[in-house]
């Protein structure tokens, strides 16, 4: 990524939500303000993106498409982006959901990039205070945008500039209303993937260091068999290699068996480790319509202990 450029990532995963939120039923993860982002420059060049990877993943499939709207409809179903994309989003929610109801006051969203959570549930937001943290010129970006189309900020969104290759996350937070001292929830999605082995648990030990014992952090990761040309789905390689072309490349992942060990070590108990199959088996079981979990992406959930 690009010092002063917004993440391109950031702006598929928003089109990605948008899409899904649109054209799909039933739902399983209903961003319905994701589009209110994207110009319709910014959602052209998406959609030239994914159906170009469309044509890399599956060419037969790519050339049965007699246009844009049916091709952008079978990436949606073939791509890795949507089923990681709509998983994550609804495993937060659903746990952020159950943490409120039972009292929680602060959300961080590290690495929020276009994320609608502080518009978009009222019904959760509301009950909180809500820390958007990542990197400055997606921030800067994505704040200009709000201006643009006339949205207002909510009085509890706070917005905390980060980089996680450089920058300190507790630092940043404390300079901040977040509260050391009250429980968190932290989801990161979307990131660690592009980040160092040490720079993620750089970040993941900050967390443990500055929210107290009971606080849950989640985050998506790939397993490392991604990383193998021989293992890695198709689907998935081309996916990486999409992202390496602009220029955020992904560079690590996690071995499963391993990461209980890893994250106790530095104060944190993995409560969940969702595999692909357990993600299959919980948001897609039943569809008729060809979404399936993502191979080789897991949810993790840890508790600080």
């Amino acid at each position: 990524m690009e010092e002063a450029q917004v993440s391109r990532t950031s702006l598929a995963t928003a089109y990605i939500r948008g899409y899904h939120a649109g054209h799909d039923t039933p739902k399983i993860f209903d961003d319905f303000l994701a589009h209110g982002f994207l110009t319709e420059v910014e959602r052209a060049l998406v959609e030239q993106s994914l159906t170009g990877s469309l044509k890399l993943i599956d060419p037969a499939l790519a050339a049965s498409c007699p246009d844009m709207a049916s091709a952008l409809a079978a990436y949606m179903r073939v791509g890795a982006g949507p089923p990681i994309t709509l998983s994550r989003g609804r495993y937060v929610e659903d746990t952020l959901g159950k943490a409120v109801g039972q009292g929680l006051k602060q959300y961080v969203i590290l690495g929020a990039g276009m994320d609608t959570f502080a518009f978009r549930r009222p019904d959760m937001s509301e009950r909180l205070q809500v820390f958007e943290v990542d990197h400055p010129a997606t921030q800067t970006f994505k704040r200009q945008r709000l201006v643009d189309i006339g949205w207002e900020y909510p009085a509890q969104l706070h917005f905390v500039s980060v980089d996680f290759r450089r920058d300190q996350l507790a630092d940043a937070l404390m300079r901040s209303s977040y509260d050391p001292l009250a429980p968190g929830f932290f989801s990161w999605l979307g990131v660690t993937y592009y980040l160092s082995r040490e720079a993620v648990f750089t970040t993941l030990c900050a967390i443990a260091g500055i929210a107290p014992p009971g606080s849950t952090v989640i985050f998506d990761y790939l397993d490392t068999d991604a990383f193998v040309l021989q293992k890695a789905a198709k689907n998935v390689r081309v996916m990486m290699e999409t992202v390496q072309r602009l220029g955020e490349p992904m560079m690590t992942g996690f071995d499963p068996d391993t990461l209980a060990a890893d994250l106790a070590a530095i104060g944190l108990d993995l409560h969940e480790n969702l595999s692909p199959g357990d993600i299959e088996e919980r948001y897609y079981q039943g569809r008729i319509d060809g979404y399936h979990a993502c191979e080789h992406v897991h949810l993790a959930k840890a508790v600080v202990t």
